[in-house]
């Protein structure tokens, strides 16, 4: 008998499809898949049609969708199997042009801030923005930006350090905002719980990221947080990754900032 036509235990099956045994388990204690047998010992047994729905439940997840929406659309006897495989395909093309479009911003950015740009001062006309970052971007975003901060410490820090980044350290930042992005909504849709340690770790990470602009203490950190839900241009931001990301995380960053002695209901700009 093949690994194919075999029941599979669970930390081979997340050896096959890339996620951890904790998923695994997370999964199956929310029915959204649930292992088809058993072993004699007890343990988790798969067989190839619950590894087929792991496969179709990963595909939604990568297009953001809630773990609740994934569990209605695969469980909704009307959806024809046909019907429902085009349907991923259309989302998965949506969001790979999605991010191609943002890959070719990043990459423009990249050779506007290289070492021979910057002696030049080039600098991106609101046309040029708008062409880069699509429709979606408006440019008066940094007007906004500068008038709000521009006297502050922290944007004459963010001038200074984004002001001498390389190809190389743009290339990094895009990759890991993206990165932290995505962990962010696996943890969330996974359910784990701000105030926990692996939530606490998130908040971290995503401090650190702002901190290579500038100095994010854990109190400015919660400031930032609250525009998450606050301003609908960054609620829209995290959302459209997975539903209610934006104030899971202004959550997750409160709860982390308690931890290190503030207050998030008295936080300030300090």
């Amino acid at each position: 008998m093949t690994e194919k036509q075999q029941s599979l235990t669970v930390g081979r099956v997340a050896e096959l499809v890339g996620v951890s045994v904790r998923t695994l388990h997370h999964w199956d204690t929310i029915d959204l898949v649930r292992p088809s047998g058993r072993s004699w010992s007890d343990y988790r047994l798969y067989d190839a049609d619950d590894i087929a729905r792991i496969h179709r439940v990963l595909v939604y997840r990568e297009i953001g969708l809630p773990l609740a929406e994934i569990a209605r659309i695969l469980d909704d006897p009307e959806v024809d199997p046909r019907e429902h495989l085009q349907r991923q395909r259309a989302l998965l093309a949506e969001r790979i042009s999605r991010l191609t479009k943002a890959a070719r911003a990043v990459d423009e950015m990249i050779k506007r801030t290289t070492p021979m740009n910057q002696d030049k001062n080039i600098k991106l006309s609101p046309e040029e923005q708008t062409r880069i970052f699509g429709t979606d971007w408006d440019p008066a975003w940094q007007d906004e930006a500068r008038e709000r901060w521009g006297d502050s410490e922290q944007w004459a820090q963010s001038v200074e350090r984004t002001g001498h980044y390389s190809a190389s350290d743009w290339k990094r930042v895009a990759e890991e905002t993206a990165a932290l992005d995505a962990d962010l909504a696996e943890a969330m849709q996974r359910g784990v719980e701000p105030g926990s340690v692996e939530a606490n770790a998130l908040a971290e990470r995503h401090r650190a990221s702002i901190s290579q602009h500038y100095d994010c203490t854990a109190s400015m950190h919660v400031v930032l947080a609250r525009m998450y839900t606050e301003d609908p241009r960054f609620t829209a931001h995290y959302d459209r990754r997975a539903e209610g990301l934006a104030a899971w995380l202004r959550t997750v960053i409160e709860e982390s900032a308690r931890t290190q002695g503030v207050d998030p209901e008295t936080a300030g700009w300090e």
